[in-house]
């Protein structure tokens, strides 16, 4: 409620970040120029417009006067987003249309044809990258993640600063590549899929869905909100969202027993893992103070494709890379896994499950690898900068205008940790606090590793008192779901006790065995744990 409260006061004060009015000519960066006529953009609906995009290709100039090579055609626009729509610069949804205003599908700045777009207007990322960057190192591991192209937009003729066009998230071969699943598609394997859906806010009215039955953490007050994202909800029927409902609650339910990591009944019989380790190892590393809780999709393909449910794609960074003042996420250290703990007051957690696939062991194991493979890799120190390099190196032009219209350098913006006073030192603070992010995670892996992380804690089992009199106790400290075996011998080996339990807390397990004989022996105990020996060792009893 605070950070809301210190939102809006400071959204008041917008009107003064107003600089003056650029007169843009030309650019190396590709120009958007939009007309709506008399039409006023809102959000929902789309109003007509017509959009020409003026991109004369790698190295090349591009002055306002020129033949709109890019695209030259009608539109439909709204503005998008949710609490970044009380900023002046604004976001824009877009559809490219045919005249009669039906989709038009056509190939924008090399991306696959679509008709569905986004213009996103970063604003309190003064950096201007953060959202691109994400999709970049996203795109460079995942099976799909946003593509992106930097510009500069005029609407009306009125400059608007630079821009972020990149593709919306939706089904189709060029975006999330699962079936696309008609109305008539509503039984047998047809029905199975393909679905995104979205955890997030309901921006623009209440997005039809379902709550979960579980509570994010224990007694909660929150519950997740699943949202129909595409097909949309009134392209589907009803036996439609009745399963793709009904398998998430189903997993919900594995992954709240006991056994979720049951090789029958647990949770890998309903998702990915590869996926699910690759989206939070991405928003881990960018410290994404909204991830697993907001702009979270899932997805799934029809069965006979892959049954499983899929993590991703990745979205909306702005408040990714220590952009945020609020829940620890100035820090470079820490883990956003831990919001609930951090944050728990939140009208937004994190569902209870994410944080349980960590106490998993092969999980975890898989994890831990997969972060040092990245980083040996694709998420180098040398690859991650040289990405942030292209990206700023392509704004050296267009920053200066955007901040010229946008006079917000030095200023607060909500909700800024940091404010430069330049272009540059922004660009320094992320770069340097990314830097510091990807040192203390190659240090604190195996932290998020949190089977691991119990284990390296774990004390030897205390087996006392040696000698004993009557009764004899086990101390075991146990994790969570791991099969704990005690067996004792006597002096002929004839096995004379014998224990088995699933702990369901971790912690130390207490086991204590009277010997039903009263003579002097001596015995052997052996300790196991999901097979595995843990401890051996004899002791007397006078």
């Amino acid at each position: 409620m605070e950070q809301m409260v210190r939102f809006l006061l400071v959204s008041l004060f917008f009107s003064s970040s107003l600089g003056a009015q650029v007169n843009l000519t030309d650019s190396n960066l590709p120009i958007i120029l939009i007309e709506t006529g008399n039409q006023v953009i809102q959000d929902e609906p789309k109003v007509m417009a017509t959009m020409k995009i003026i991109d004369n290709g790698p190295g090349n100039r591009n002055q306002v006067t020129d033949a709109p090579l890019g695209y030259d055609g009608f539109i439909g626009i709204e503005f998008r987003g949710a609490s970044s729509q009380n900023f002046p610069k604004k976001g824009y949804g877009l559809e490219t249309r045919k005249e009669d205003g039906s989709n038009r599908n056509v190939e924008l700045f090399g991306m696959p044809k679509e008709n569905d777009w986004v213009l996103h207007g970063p604003f309190s990322d003064k950096s201007l990258i953060r959202n691109a960057l994400a999709y970049k190192l996203a795109g460079a591991v995942m099976i799909y993640a946003p593509r992106t192209q930097f510009c500069e937009l005029i609407i009306n003729g009125h400059y608007q600063g630079v821009y972020l066009f990149t593709e919306k998230i939706k089904i189709d071969k060029g975006r999330v590549n699962i079936n696309k699943l008609n109305p008539d598609e509503d039984v047998g394997d047809n029905l199975t899929g393909g679905y995104i859906i979205k955890i997030d806010k309901t921006a623009g009215g209440v997005t039809e869905g379902w709550s979960s039955s579980f509570a994010p953490m224990p007694g909660a007050f929150q519950r997740t909100y699943y949202q129909y994202h595409h097909p949309k909800p009134e392209d589907m029927t009803l036996n439609q969202q009745d399963y793709i409902r009904n398998f998430i609650t189903d997993f919900e339910n594995s992954m709240a027993a006991e056994t979720f990591t049951d090789s029958l009944n647990g949770f890998r019989n309903y998702i990915d893992p590869a996926s699910f380790i690759d989206f939070i190892l991405l928003n881990e590393m960018c410290k994404n103070v909204d991830a697993y809780r907001l702009s979270t999709f899932l997805y799934k393909d029809i069965d006979s494709v892959n049954p499983l449910l899929k993590a991703g794609p990745v979205w909306d960074f702005n408040l990714g890379f220590g952009n945020v003042d609020f829940c620890a996420g100035p820090s470079p250290e820490g883990w956003v896994m831990d919001y609930n703990s951090i944050c728990p007051e939140d009208g937004y957690l994190i569902q209870f499950w994410w944080p349980k696939l960590l106490k998993d062991e092969r999980f975890g194991k898989q994890l831990v690898q997969r972060w040092r493979t990245l980083r040996d890799g694709e998420w180098s120190d040398s690859r991650i900068e040289t990405c942030i390099d292209s990206l700023v190196g392509s704004l050296s032009e267009g920053q200066a205008r955007n901040f010229n219209q946008w006079s917000i350098l030095g200023e607060y913006i909500w909700p800024n940790a940091f404010i430069g006073n330049t272009y540059s030192e922004e660009v320094e603070q992320l770069t340097n606090w990314l830097r510091n992010r990807l040192n203390w995670m190659d240090r604190s892996i195996e932290e998020l590793n949190r089977y691991q992380s119990l284990l390296s804690g774990r004390s030897e089992p205390k087996i006392y008192p040696n000698p004993f009199s009557e009764i004899l106790n086990f101390a075991v400290f146990g994790i969570e779901n791991e099969q704990l075996e005690i067996k004792v011998y006597n002096q002929l080996g004839q096995l004379v006790f014998l224990e088995k339990k699933e702990i369901l807390n971790t912690g130390n397990q207490l086991i204590s065995w009277t010997p039903k004989s009263n003579l002097t022996e001596l015995y052997h105990y052996w300790i196991f744990l999901n097979g595995k020996e843990y401890g051996k060792g004899s002791v007397f009893r006078p």
